[in-house]
């Protein structure tokens, strides 16, 4: 059985885990924190990044490309990548625009100071980061909107990695309850998609210990 090494803060881990439940792969879900630089775990990874795939007491693929392209080739189908070499190219770069950029401009300020400080116990939220974050929402889920103004979904007319990676990184907002759907109506619809999704339940179903989600955060018809 494959395991996957993640932490559900993670949002490279949700996507991975998504990208597996929409190609109905059976896995093993192991919890790392990878804050706490547990030297059994860095003798796997040594960048200390989840997420990790291994088997068998074996390394498969460590760290998201790898891992998630990883999977992609062993278990082509459903294409999420897709087949011609542009669309490949283009759900590439539209995942890495979320796990990456997203990551730094959204998901770090946010995620990072309201959920993973009070989990991993690092000191009070910065304020003026949370501050950048709220003001860099509003530049991603308006591009959001843009691509699904010309497609159907993110990268072209079918389900791909890019938008499990835009939901993934988008599912740790939403539960900081850090989101101003209301005034993105584009995004709101496109995501409600993607998080109807059978995929999307386990993650849905997942809480953090004594913090709540926000009140829509598991609702499929938000």
């Amino acid at each position: 059985m494959i395991v996957c090494v993640h932490h559900t803060l993670s949002a490279a881990s949700r996507a991975l885990r998504l990208e597996m439940a929409e190609k109905a792969l059976d896995f093993d879900l192991v919890s790392e924190a990878p804050w706490l630089r547990r030297v059994e775990f860095l003798r796997l990874n040594p960048a200390g990044e989840v997420p990790l795939l291994a088997e068998d007491g074996r390394v498969l693929a460590a760290g998201a490309w790898a891992a998630m392209e990883y999977v992609e080739e062993t278990a082509p189908e459903p294409a999420l990548l897709g087949t011609e070499p542009p669309v490949r190219a283009e759900v590439r770069r539209l995942t890495s625009w979320f796990l990456v950029k997203f990551e730094a401009e959204v998901g770090a300020p946010l995620v990072g100071e309201k959920l993973t400080k009070r989990v991993a116990g690092g000191g009070p939220p910065s304020s003026r980061a949370i501050a950048a974050g709220r003001r860099n929402i509003g530049v991603h889920l308006d591009y959001i909107a843009w691509l699904i103004d010309r497609r159907r979904w993110l990268a072209g007319e079918f389900v791909s990695l890019a938008d499990l990676a835009a939901a993934a990184a988008l599912s740790l907002v939403d539960y900081a309850d850090e989101v101003p759907w209301d005034k993105h109506p584009a995004a709101k619809d496109w995501y409600a998609r993607v998080k109807s999704r059978p995929s999307f339940r386990p993650i849905l179903a997942e809480r953090l210990p004594g913090i709540a989600p926000s009140a829509a955060y598991a609702d499929l018809d938000f």
